[in-house]
């Protein structure tokens, strides 16, 4: 369970990182990022919200309508011209939408976890959200995450082959049918992983082999006499 909340809290963070948004927003985004497949309701994003204030991550602000997104400008536009600005009194706007900002304390959270590439990042339940923020996560830390991700699957297309092999004889024709789709979609992921690995390999020589070029010192020109 603890798990999940990271990884929410992870997804929020990220999604602040870019420009501060009001809880409807955040759910909306939220829903784009980690698909519809894995939704999140209300009920679970607010006490991640009120749990990442209470920590010092985020904070409720007075927004700046030129800094945030359009439909969050709207929703605070009627109560900031009904009524004067009352300091770090949050807006909530006409339907109470408070919005949220990323704390200095909570970018250096996020920092250090987009750094992490340990089991966890790769695992089920975290790897979607961790490869959504990777144009934040530095290329070697990406490439370890693509790397472990793909060891863990094999591992595990490993596993599920043994098990078909042995029990093929006892299912029926709907199990074994079943059976197979999942070692189709876990195949495919392999193969998926195995082109993004072999992308960020590529970038990492070139990057490489650019750095090399410039610490090649120019020649001189000879002096005549």
């Amino acid at each position: 369970m603890r798990s999940r909340s990271n990884v929410l809290e992870t997804a929020i963070l990220g999604l602040l990182s870019s420009a501060p948004l009001h809880g409807y927003e955040l759910r909306k985004r939220l829903n784009l990022l980690l698909g519809s497949f894995r939704a999140f309701s209300y009920g679970t994003l607010y006490p991640a919200l009120k749990s990442l204030v209470a920590r010092g991550l985020i904070e409720t602000v007075e927004p700046d309508p030129e800094a945030l997104p359009r439909a969050t400008a709207r929703a605070g536009a009627t109560s900031a011209a009904g009524r004067p600005s009352s300091g770090t009194k949050p807006l909530t706007g006409r339907r109470g939408r408070i919005v949220y900002r990323l704390t200095a304390d909570g970018k250096e959270h996020l920092q250090t976890t987009l750094a992490s590439s340990g089991p966890a990042a790769w695992e089920d339940e975290s790897f979607d959200v961790r490869f959504a923020l990777f144009a934040q996560t530095d290329a070697e830390t990406r490439l370890r995450i693509l790397e472990g991700r793909r060891t863990r699957l094999t591992e595990r297309l490993e596993a599920v082959r043994e098990s078909a092999a042995r029990t093929r004889e006892r299912l029926d024709e709907y199990t074994l049918e079943l059976q197979r789709h999942g070692l189709e979609q876990v195949e495919r992921e392999v193969r998926w992983l195995d082109g993004l690995i072999t992308t960020e390999r590529d970038r990492a020589s070139s990057r490489d082999k650019t750095a090399g070029t410039h610490d090649v010192p120019a020649p001189r020109n000879k002096e005549r006499g």
